[in-house]
C-alpha cells in the first residue's frame, strides 16, 4: 500500500511513506447515514501493480467504502486522488470513466446469455449492425490474455462454474481499460479449485500493472495473493499490514479490536510460488 506520510491524531493509525505516488489515494473519507457513522476519517492507498486486501468484520464499513469508490455513495467529507489528481466520483459512470472498475459479489451476469453476450452487454460493437465476429474475436483475445479456463465463448453463463463466472465478470470490467479494479468477495462460496483459479487470475491482473482492491473475509486467500492488508474496524482504519510478514492472529486481532495499536510490517516480499499454493499452505498451517 503506497502512501505519503500525513499527520495523524494520537492513537490513530499512521500511513507508511514510500517514494511513489499511488494510483488511488483516499484521505479523511467520512460517510454517515442519519445518526450512523459508516466511515470516519478513512485513508487508503492502492498503487499500480499492487493487491490491497480490505478486511474487517461485518459492519466495519467495507461495503460503504467500495460504494464510495464506485460512485454509488458520495462521501460527506474527505478527498479522493486518482492518477495524481483530485477527483470526485458522483456516479458509477464517472468511476468507470476515471478508470475504476468494480466487480460486485453478485457479479450481475445474465445466466441465459453466453460469455460474449455478457462481456459486451450494454457496450455492443456495431457497424451497421451488431458485429458478432469482432465481439467474439475480442472476447477470445481477452480471455486468452487472462489464461481463462472457459470451454467456449459461446457457452451460456448458466453452464459455467463459480470460478469461471467470476472470470467472465472480471474480464467484462477490463473492456473499459481500467487502472484500478475493485473485487468484492471474489472467492466467496467457491470451492478449493475454483478459488485457486480466481487467485491466479488476480495475480495476472497485478502483472498487467493494475491496482487491485480486494474485499475478503478469507484470511488464507488474503495472505496468499495480497501485498498489503488494510483493516477497517467500526468505520475507521485499524491497521496496515504486510500480507507475508503478518500472522492470521495479527489480522484477527486488528479486525476484532483485540489490540488498539497499529501494526505496520513490510519486510521484503518474495514473489516466488503461486497464490493457490500459498493459500493451501496457509490453510494447512491454520488447521494444524
Amino acid at each position: 500500500m503506497s502512501a505519503e506520510s500525513s499527520p495523524s491524531p494520537p492513537g490513530a493509525p499512521s500511513v507508511r511513506a514510500t517514494p511513489r505516488e499511488p494510483l488511488l489515494s483516499l484521505r479523511g473519507i467520512s460517510k454517515s447515514f442519519g445518526a450512523v457513522a459508516a466511515l470516519t476519517d478513512v485513508a487508503l492507498d492502492v498503487a499500480a501493480g499492487e493487491v490491497v486486501a480490505l478486511v474487517g468484520d461485518n459492519g466495519a464499513g467495507k461495503s460503504t467504502l467500495v460504494k464510495v469508490l464506485s460512485g454509488v455513495h458520495r462521501p460527506d467529507a474527505g478527498t479522493v486522488r486518482f492518477d495524481g489528481r483530485a477527483v470526485t466520483v458522483p456516479s458509477p459512470g464517472a468511476a468507470q470513466r476515471l478508470g475504476i472498475a468494480t466487480v460486485f459479489q453478485d457479479l450481475a451476469l445474465c445466466e441465459n446469455l453466453n460469455v460474449v453476450e455478457n462481456l459486451f452487454l450494454g457496450r455492443e460493437m456495431r457497424r451497421l449492425r451488431l458485429d458478432e465476429v469482432a465481439m467474439e474475436v475480442r472476447s477470445r483475445a481477452l480471455l486468452g490474455e487472462l489464461s481463462a479456463k472457459i470451454p467456449s465463448v459461446r457457452t451460456p453463463v448458466a453452464a459455467l462454474s463459480g470460478g469461471q463466472r467470476q472470470t467472465v465478470a472480471i474480464a467484462r470490467s477490463l473492456l473499459g481499460d481500467p487502472k484500478v479494479i475493485i473485487l468484492d468477495e471474489p472467492t466467496a462460496a467457491l470451492g478449493v479449485a475454483q478459488t485457486a483459479e480466481v487467485l491466479r487470475l488476480i495475480e495476472r491482473l497485478r502483472e498487467r500493472g493494475l491496482g487491485i482492491l480486494m474485499v475478503s473475509h478469507d484470511m488464507a486467500d488474503v495472505r496468499a495473493v495480497a501485498d498489503t492488508v488494510a483493516v477497517l474496524r467500526l468505520g475507521r482504519n485499524n491497521g496496515v499490514f504486510d500480507a507475508v510478514g503478518t500472522t492470521a492472529a495479527d489480522l484477527v486481532a486488528a479486525i476484532t479490536g483485540a489490540t488498539d495499536d497499529l501494526v505496520v510490517r513490510r519486510p521484503g516480499r518474495s514473489r516466488g510460488g503461486s497464490a493457490a499454493g500459498t493459500a493451501e499452505a496457509t490453510r494447512e498451517g491454520e488447521a494444524s
